[in-house]
């Protein structure tokens, strides 16, 4: 395959790698400039308040109002999105692919503990993150890390607990490069940049010992930043022409008490020597030295960076966005708005048209002019048709909903006509579809690889015990079960099923409220289980933490509550049929 392969010259020499890798992340950068640049453009428009920071800047209108369209797509698009990934607490399945794996016991560790890292690690909130750049820049980038930040008292050197689990990261779209070429996203090269202090890489150094970071490559990039301090803005006019990306100059990247972190993941091959190098990680520090050089750890075969797009390309990686082919109607619907407003003004206070000799007067009701025979005062003509624009403005609004895949009924709008309760269903489902299939997307191509690499670095580096909270839904107590790596080691995946089960149970609710109304369902009452449509009610409805759904549990509580009033009924005639003495 295409692009599955990095060709790196200097695999076997740090110094000539750290330049390949850098020149690698260069030129990828280099490549996208284009797109980089519609996607800062369409930023401007999502964040304006009026057209001056947008390319409607360059109009001759007086006015410079702005209709945030683009923005309220965008805002809608991501409510919908993550009420359909999270509609209850329960959208999270362990699917089982042996018999061991598929035991209750193993069933429930694994859902709980995954489940619990997640409430805890503000995994919705990361899952926002990525919606946003889904939305926006039409690819998200996630990844998974061990996190260990239990701490120890300095004084008595108790442990003092901390959140200790594996944790869900975003990339910036602007953070990560590629090679696009590659036929799928698992096998392509990629690099990632991040921006730490000093500090925080010693800090990575002393307390990660599975990074597995060189303190020398540390060292040596804190030695240079020492030197290049004493040095004068003379002494380093060699290396003007070297700019770290964001920084500068050199002298002004070294003095900033930062360091940038490029990190290639994947399969290379050195062209010069023929070295081969299957699944790396290699790191590198201010593009000079290299930090680390291991193989990739993952038992997945592959790194933990996981990738969605909305819109695919043929035959690139990068995907485009819901937003980026609606700038430019974005573009004339300000356009439209601002020459109206120029117009109603020109319409409210009309140029005027002086001929002759008139005297100077103030424009105003009742206002005198005095002119001569010849002179004359008229109002110059607006043209009223430019009036109807307000009919083209609804009109690109609508449009823009309809082309990004979020219908007006998403809203809570209502489409014109009457319609039946049933016709508003069908219509709703035919028009989210679009909408249903970008999200299902989101969670099968990034949201389901990310959970099953944090369940695999929870397998990894889980030491010990340990202990996670339990709803037992029966009983509604709260439960607290220690969970050990042979618990929760299984043959299976994690699956999240928040959006599927949306779907399918708005169609499954909609088919049975037709069926209902129908002679077949008359026809087929004589073999329908009432206890099992009791059954699928409660779980389409997402009902089942309540217990309202038990087997002829109503008559029981019928015959409970009949023999609690024929008791109390007893007991009042007693009552009554009992002389009391007087006193």
């Amino acid at each position: 395959m295409a692009g599955t392969v990095a060709e790196l010259k200097g695999l076997m020499d740090r110094d000539q790698l750290a330049v390949s890798i850098s020149q690698m992340w260069d030129s990828n950068v280099a490549q996208r400039s284009v797109y980089d640049e519609e996607i800062s453009e369409l930023r401007n428009y999502v964040f304006a308040t009026d057209t001056t920071t947008t390319t409607n800047s360059k109009l001759p209108w007086k006015n410079s109002t702005t209709q945030p369209k683009l923005c309220q797509i965008r805002d809608n698009l991501h409510a919908n999105y993550i009420s359909a990934l999270f509609p209850n607490d329960d959208w999270l399945r362990w699917e089982a692919y042996s018999q061991d794996g598929a035991t209750k016991k193993k069933r429930i560790a694994i859902q709980e503990y995954i489940a619990n890292k997640v409430r805890m690690s503000d995994f919705r909130q990361t899952v926002s993150q990525l919606l946003y750049d889904y939305i926006d820049t039409g690819n998200a980038f996630a990844d998974a890390e061990w996190v260990d930040e239990r701490t120890i008292d300095v004084e008595t050197g108790e442990v003092i607990n901390g959140f200790v689990g594996p944790k869900a990261i975003r990339h910036s779209y602007y953070d990560i490069t590629f090679n696009p070429l590659a036929a799928d996203w698992k096998h392509t090269p990629k690099i990632t940049r991040t921006i730490k202090t000093m500090g925080e890489l010693k800090w990575d150094v002393a307390n990660k010992p599975e990074m597995r970071y060189l303190e020398e490559a540390v060292a040596k990039a804190e030695d240079m930043r020492g030197k290049m301090t004493g040095y004068r803005p003379s002494d380093v006019k060699k290396a003007l022409g070297f700019t770290v990306d964001g920084f500068g100059d050199m002298q002004t990247y070294y003095q900033s008490g930062v360091v940038e972190i490029l990190e290639l993941e994947g399969s290379m091959h050195d062209p010069d020597t023929g070295e081969y190098l299957q699944n790396y990680i290699i790191t590198i520090l201010d593009r000079t030295h290299v930090l680390r050089k291991v193989k990739n750890p993952s038992w997945l075969g592959q790194g933990y960076k996981q990738h969605v797009g909305w819109r695919l390309r043929p035959d690139n990686l990068y995907a485009m966005g819901p937003l980026s082919n609606l700038v430019g109607l974005q573009y004339r619907l300000d356009h439209l708005e601002n020459l109206k407003a120029d117009l109603f003004d020109l319409a409210a206070a009309p140029p005027l048209v002086i001929k002759g000799n008139v005297d100077e007067f103030e424009w105003g009701p009742f206002a005198k002019v005095y002119m001569d025979e010849n002179g004359s005062v008229d109002l110059m003509r607006v043209e009223s048709a430019a009036f109807s624009a307000g009919i083209d403005i609804e009109n690109i609004k609508r449009n823009m909903e309809e082309f990004a895949g979020a219908p007006r009924e998403a809203m809570g709008i209502r489409t014109a006509g009457e319609k039946t309760a049933f016709e508003v269903q069908t219509l709703s489902n035919a028009g989210n579809r679009i909408f249903q299939e970008k999200i299902t997307n989101f969670e099968i191509n990034i949201l389901e690889p990310l959970l099953n690499a944090m369940l695999e670095l929870a397998r990894r580096n889980l030491d010990g015990t340990d202990i996670i909270r339990v709803m037992d839904n029966d009983i509604g107590t709260e439960n607290f079960l220690s969970v050990t790596k042979e618990d929760i080691t299984a043959n299976g995946k994690l699956r999240p099923i928040g959006a599927r089960h949306f779907a399918s149970q708005a169609q499954l609710v909609q088919n049975l409220t037709s069926l209902s109304n129908t002679p077949i369902w008359q026809a087929t009452l004589p073999h329908l289980s009432s206890i099992s449509l009791a059954k699928l009610v409660e779980d389409v409805m997402g009902l089942s933490r309540f217990a309202l759904f038990q087997e002829n549990i109503a008559i029981t509580e019928q015959q409970e509550t009949q023999r609690l009033a024929n008791q109390s009924q007893e007991d009042l005639q007693m009552e009554q049929s009992t002389e009391v003495e007087p006193i």
